[in-house]
């Protein structure tokens, strides 16, 4: 095959990534650009819809310059991106609105609404999931409650995934692991139904979703337009591309229900898949896996890495390493500085959301006089894990056990905090080696099987994914985190009854 490399790109909360590959999964060249997050009410989180555009377009020329290929020998794109969120697409050949970003928490009255008045009851059976404040559903339920002129605007109320293909192709599609996760599919037989969408008060979505497409399908060519923004080739082949849990689900080879992988980035994501939905039980959340005949079990929030990040940017800027990689490694170091059994210092992650009430906010609790910066730290990095720890006891309250615990996000890049998942969940924890953009591996590997390089997921995986060998848990510090994690978790059973005394 002449063409001998796949682009994936990923649009993620915060930055947006692409990344070319070889067929063998060798990571060859990245580049990444970052949108300003706008913020115009306290919960809101948006973006300008161009202004992304123009960034991928960016990311995409660098990392075709930084690879010193030609671009005629790219084989394919695909493009993974964030779930939820709404980018919606107007009428007038004009963004409709802002993008939303996940973390956005603006209509979070609307589940509440749908979940008291039994209209989430009556649809569950075929929603197979937990209405969210950051789902299209609800976004539009907002969008139509609080600004009509520009919710009778839209054309197509796209995921950012949709949206970005659409600018490469022209053409508008739904994406199966996106769409399904949005609040508004009946995703047990795979279709749109209007009276769901009736149900919840916004009949005219049906409209608006454009026709269901699947990952690795061939969603149309990058045309002139975009060639010349991006400097592909026109007539490039792009696929579906996917939810960027299921894209790093995918660049894990997490392709049986054995599997089972936890992503911890601006959000905390567990999952594993099966082939039919898990209902009646706590889980939250089930859509459509990537392989086709699969579906993603999934429980997760916006508490993950992202936490971190905001602390040291707010509390510990004038240290920052300049190397990006020596990052983690500098405040690892620091957080290890204070050990696990002196520091009683908790930190509910909620900066971003929460997994235990929607309007909990992110605390310090227990801090005196005697801590330092570097308790601080530390709590910072056992928060993220016990609340990724309630999300995967939920989960495994449904099914057996893993051998091991897959792991990617930003938190993977941690020798500490992969150590101290391992301990806290009690389980070997395993990373993928030899590639920094996981999720654009994914995309890549759509890429790969769209472009008939590799017959399925299964094939692409066995050729393009390395996994590494797993970190164990310590006995003694896995005792140490068990009675810390009761603590945390009756700190927030505590604060559950005072969130409601907050605004958003």
């Amino acid at each position: 095959m002449s063409n001998k490399y796949l682009l994936g790109l990923d649009n993620g909360g915060t930055l947006i990534k692409a990344a070319l590959f070889t067929l063998a999964g060798q990571e060859v060249a990245t580049a990444s650009r970052s949108t300003e997050i706008i913020t115009r009410q306290s919960g809101w989180t948006e973006r300008d819809m161009e202004t992304l555009w123009e960034q991928n377009a960016a990311c995409v020329q660098e990392v075709i310059a930084r690879a010193g290929i030609g671009a005629d020998a790219i084989a394919g794109v695909a493009v993974c991106g964030h779930g939820k969120g709404l980018y919606a697409w107007g009428k007038d050949g004009k963004p409709a609105y802002n993008g939303i970003i996940s973390t956005d928490n603006r209509a979070w009255k609307f589940p509440e609404k749908w979940k008291n008045e039994g209209t989430h009851a009556g649809l569950y059976d075929r929603l197979c999931q937990q209405f969210m404040a950051c789902q299209q559903a609800s976004l539009l339920a907002w969008l139509r409650e609080t600004d009509r002129k520009a919710y009778d605007n839209i054309r197509w109320a796209f995921s950012v995934t949709d949206y970005i293909r659409f600018r490469l192709t022209g053409e508008a599609a739904s994406e199966a692991t996106n769409i399904s996760g949005s609040g508004l599919m009946n995703i047990r037989d795979v279709r749109i139904d209007a009276d769901l969408l009736a149900a919840l008060g916004i009949p005219e979505v049906y409209e608006m979703i454009p026709p269901l497409c699947y990952s690795s399908d061939h969603c149309g060519t990058i045309t002139k337009e975009a060639a010349e923004k991006t400097g592909l080739v026109r007539g490039t082949p792009v696929a579906g591309g996917m939810f960027d849990i299921d894209s790093c689900a995918v660049a894990m080879s997490v392709t049986k229900p054995e599997d089972f992988c936890t992503i911890t980035g601006t959000w905390t994501i567990n999952e594993f898949i099966s082939k039919k939905p898990v209902t009646g039980t706590k889980i939250a959340m089930n859509s459509l896996y990537a392989i086709p005949g699969f579906f993603l079990i999934e429980e997760s929030s916006s508490t993950g890495a992202g936490n971190l990040e905001w602390v040291i940017n707010n509390c510990f800027h004038n240290e920052l390493p300049s190397a990006e990689k020596k990052v983690y490694a500098h405040f690892d170091n620091l957080a290890a500085s204070v050990p696990a059994d002196s520091c009683d210092v908790y930190f509910l992650p909620f900066l971003q959301g929460s997994n235990r009430h929607p309007l909990a906010k992110a605390s310090f609790i227990g801090l005196t006089s005697f801590h330092t910066r570097a308790h601080l730290l530390r709590s910072v990095y056992e928060g993220v894990v016990y609340s990724a720890k309630t999300h995967i006891d939920k989960l495994l309250s449904v099914r057996e056990k893993p051998t091991a615990v897959r792991m990617a996000g930003g938190a993977a890049n941690s020798a500490l905090w992969v150590q101290m998942f391992a301990d806290i969940l009690e389980l070997p924890i395993e990373t993928v080696t030899g590639v920094k953009e996981l999720g654009a591996l994914g995309s890549a590997m759509a890429a790969t099987v769209a472009a008939g390089v590799y017959k399925d997921y299964n094939e692409a995986a066995a050729a393009m994914v390395r996994i590494s060998k797993p970190v164990y848990p310590e006995a003694k510090m896995s005792h140490c985190y068990r009675s810390k994690y009761e603590k945390y978790t009756a700190v927030c059973d505590a604060l559950d009854n005072v969130w409601n005394r907050f605004e958003v």
